[in-house]
């Protein structure tokens, strides 16, 4: 196979650890249909079969979902679209996405999640009122991912606590129990690993084993970082990038998320029963960036078009 001009070599000078790279493999990312359509070929970007979730934003078709993801299969990938409760007017219209993405694209797994809009659209406002249809596992999916929130969400918990959120993970845990479906839990990014540890630890403690798949924001302007996160509701891992704002000789530089991955990284291979599975990169400075920061630092490589 080919080098890109990015891979490092294995005999290569690099500052990754090893514990990054064992850390780093089979990660997965994130898209948008509209994101998407300025990939020429995932293949250039991306190692074979990645798992790839796409995006579900209030307003985009039905269509142009599938139509990703049938792209994303035809190219070797694995998708994961989202599947927000808030935006799904009722049953029909979930099983009819559903069927969409089962007989068009070959899907057989998703994210399951409330949503980001303040009105429900129909009578659905919780990712457990779509597992609880029973149609993911009618339709056989073999795979169900639900969101996970290590710094807390204030549109579940107005009042800053954990109280609803542990109720539903608890719910979760139940229905991970009675599905044929892989439950894992995929993440908010943040910033900082020592919170991320204790949330993950306390989730175990309270008898929550699903297995995480922990948020990171891939390499990206200080600002775009910022402006995401305060969209997004992260919590006081913020600080991370409010304290590089302060730097000046950090300001200009993007940031990479070696600093919260190196010690992830390291807790795990130190504590294998650490319930993080692997990383789900968000990839707010562009998926190509995050493509190559990720090989550059361990990551599986791409496989160059010409050399497929």
């Amino acid at each position: 196979m080919a080098l890109l001009p990015f891979m490092r070599k294995k005999d290569s000078v690099t500052t990754a650890s090893a514990d990054l790279e064992a850390f780093l493999q089979g990660y997965s990312i994130e898209v948008m249909p509209r994101t998407a359509e300025k990939v020429e070929n995932f293949r250039d970007l991306l190692p074979a079969g990645t798992r790839v979730y796409i995006a579900h934003i209030d307003g985009t078709p039905i269509e142009d979902m599938v139509a990703t993801a049938a792209r994303l299969r035809d190219e070797g990938f694995d998708p994961m679209p989202h599947f927000p409760a808030r935006i799904i007017k009722d049953a029909a219209t979930l099983e009819d996405w559903v069927n969409r993405y089962s007989s068009e694209a070959g899907v057989n797994q998703g994210l399951i999640l409330a949503g980001g809009v303040d009105q429900p659209v129909g009578e659905f406002h919780s990712s457990m009122q779509l597992l609880e249809t029973g149609i993911f596992d009618r339709a056989g999916f073999k795979r169900l991912h639900v969101a996970g929130h290590p710094e807390g969400n204030r549109d579940i918990d107005p009042d800053g606590s954990d109280k609803n959120v542990m109720d539903a993970l608890r719910w979760k845990q139940k229905f991970s129990e009675t599905t044929d479906a892989k439950i894992a839990m995929a993440t908010q990014f943040c910033f900082e690993a020592q919170p991320v540890i204790e949330w993950a630890n306390a989730l175990k403690a309270a008898g929550v084993d699903i297995p995480i798949h922990i948020g990171i924001a891939g390499p990206a302007k200080l600002q775009t970082l910022i402006k995401f996160a305060i969209a997004c509701g992260v919590g006081s891992s913020l600080r991370v990038l409010q304290k590089r704002a302060m730097d000046v000789t950090k300001l200009v530089l993007p940031y990479e998320p070696n600093d919260i991955l190196e010690e992830l990284a390291a807790h795990k291979a130190a504590n294998p029963d650490f319930n993080i599975e692997q990383v789900h990169f968000f990839p707010l400075g562009g998926i190509k960036t995050n493509a190559e920061w990720a090989i550059k630092n361990g990551g599986d490589a791409a496989t160059p078009v010409n050399q497929a």
